[in-house]
């Protein structure tokens, strides 16, 4: 334990030019007295630890003591910074890895590069989770990471639906999408992907035995497949809708934007009035009428009679309680 906190110090030591021993103390979770002795260590190791005296004194390197990455320009610096996601990091439990890392990297930077983490943090900001929940980190998942990372195999007992199923996975790559935690993995001595939201693991061994990853896997282009195909498959049913110009600019927000994208392609020459008639797959009758319920009067359902029925039920509704004189 003391001996990674000595490198860390030196590698703090490394990425600034010079800090005090209480931001040290901070940083190492210790206390000063424990600062001066470390430093006294270092010192007696060989390590130029130099102590500067007075109110504003603190500790610094000397003689030119780093390690430096030759060949890295500050584009490449800055991108290194953006590589992690700090909140999923911390949720598959590599945050304090991922904070080493960097702060070896940054030890070892140029000094003309030393900006480069403040730079790159300051610009661009992932947030993943969607809008109105609350994120929440799945039990299995820390475990799941930790056999991703070592290519051992997983024993997991799986919910499907009301069932549960129990199967030996090989687990080759971790997605999270909108806040939500995918597995993509395939079954051991299967040559087809799956993918499994993490959320729906009841249980995770991670075994001894280990696999030998494909190479040809690719995981950023098996989820574009995959994630191309599940949007595609959910959508089983068709409306025909007319739409206004607005309704046409404003469809792909409310609707499957891939849906919409097919729709307007097949879309006809416009009408009289400027509206067009498009066939639009949705999941169901459902889930069309609560998403074409944002277009308002920019979209006329023209089947099935029973959906343009329910729009013309909510529409005499609407007009009578707005035809009320005192709004009540």
């Amino acid at each position: 334990m003391r001996a990674a906190r000595l490198i860390k110090m030196v590698l703090l030591l490394q990425s600034r030019p010079s800090m005090t021993a209480a931001e040290l103390a901070r940083e190492l979770e210790v206390s000063e007295r424990t600062v001066t002795r470390d430093a006294q260590a270092l010192s007696e190791a060989g390590v130029p630890v130099y102590a500067d005296r007075g109110r504003i004194g603190g500790y610094r390197l000397v003689g030119g003591y780093r390690t430096r990455l030759t060949g890295l320009a500050r584009n490449e610096a800055e991108a290194l910074f953006l590589s992690g996601v700090p909140g999923a990091l911390r949720e598959m439990g590599l945050q304090d890895a991922a904070s080493a890392a960097r702060l070896k990297v940054s030890a070892a930077l140029l000094p003309s590069l030393r900006d480069a983490p403040d730079s790159a943090a300051g610009r661009f900001h992932l947030d993943a989770p969607a809008w109105f929940r609350e994120p929440e980190t799945p039990a299995p998942l820390p475990a799941l990471a930790g056999a991703v990372w070592a290519d051992r195999r997983i024993g997991a007992v799986y919910r499907r639906g009301e069932s549960t199923v129990e199967r030996e996975l090989e687990p080759y790559g971790l997605v999270l999408k909108a806040g939500v935690w995918y597995l993509c993995a395939r079954a051991a001595g299967a040559s087809a992907f799956r993918t499994y939201r993490v959320d729906r693991f009841t249980a995770v061994d991670v075994l001894d035995e280990r696999f030998a990853r494909d190479p040809e896997f690719d995981l950023p282009g098996f989820w574009a497949a995959h994630a191309e195909r599940f949007a595609r498959s959910i959508l089983r049913a068709e409306v025909v809708v007319r739409l206004s110009p607005d309704g046409v600019r404003r469809l792909p927000h409310a609707v499957d934007p891939a849906g919409a994208r097919e729709a307007l392609a097949g879309s006809g020459v416009p009408d009289a009035e400027g509206w067009v008639t498009v066939t639009l797959p949705v999941e169901s009758e459902e889930v069309a009428h609560t998403q074409l319920t944002a277009l308002g009067p920019e979209a006329e359902v023209l089947a099935p009679a029973g959906l343009r029925a329910r729009f013309a039920a909510d529409a005499a509704r609407a007009a009578a309680r707005y035809g009320r004189a005192d709004g009540g």
